[in-house]
């Protein structure tokens, strides 16, 4: 007799039945009653942890994703610029599209990624802002998380506005050298 999953273990088994269900059928296949069916559960036990297929998605994709390292070039443009080469490379990736289709399903609403994957960008953009900083590159008023995210806030809009399946480098560019770094710029006293 098989007993009873709660807790932790229920939680895991649901989102593994996510992540299975969106990596075969993607976020249009994702279905409360499909990953209820998979994990061996019922509806009302995945209502209770996450209000909708989406906010589930997400959740479930926090499990698939892996935190990234900022880069140490030594300068702030380059630094910048690979942060937002290596975003481009996953969001064009499989794994990336299940992203951009739930943000899309999400009507491009971030906030729904829960403890937020934008705190996570911001702590790796002020860790890269911080290096310029005391590197004599930008000043201290520069550190803010809202100066610190807009690079990838305009990466994330190219793909969820525009529906691109890629950035060209030259949009890249163009977010760090005519934005980002003027921005930056801008916040010295």
């Amino acid at each position: 007799m098989q007993t009873r999953r709660r807790g932790a273990a229920l939680e895991a088994a649901i989102l593994q039945a996510a992540v299975d269900e969106l990596t075969e059928s993607g976020v249009a296949g994702l279905t409360m009653d499909r990953v209820a069916q998979r994990a061996g559960t019922n509806k009302n036990a995945i209502y209770r942890r996450w209000p909708d297929r989406i906010a589930l998605g997400l959740a479930a994709y926090k499990q698939m994703a892996r935190s990234i390292e900022p880069p140490d070039t030594g300068s702030l443009r380059e630094d910048a610029l690979e942060t937002l080469r290596r975003a481009n490379r996953h969001l064009s990736s499989p794994l990336g599209a299940i992203l951009r289709d739930l943000m899309a399903a999400a009507g491009g609403a971030t906030e729904l990624l829960g403890e937020r994957s934008d705190d996570s960008q911001a702590a790796m953009w002020l860790v890269i802002l911080g290096r310029a900083v005391a590197r004599g590159e930008a000043a201290p008023e520069a550190l803010h998380p809202r100066v610190a995210t807009v690079a990838i806030v305009l990466l994330r809009n190219e793909f969820v506005a525009r529906g691109v399946p890629t950035v060209p480098d030259d949009v890249l560019l163009d977010i760090v050298d005519e934005v980002y770094l003027p921005l930056v710029a801008g916040r010295s006293a």
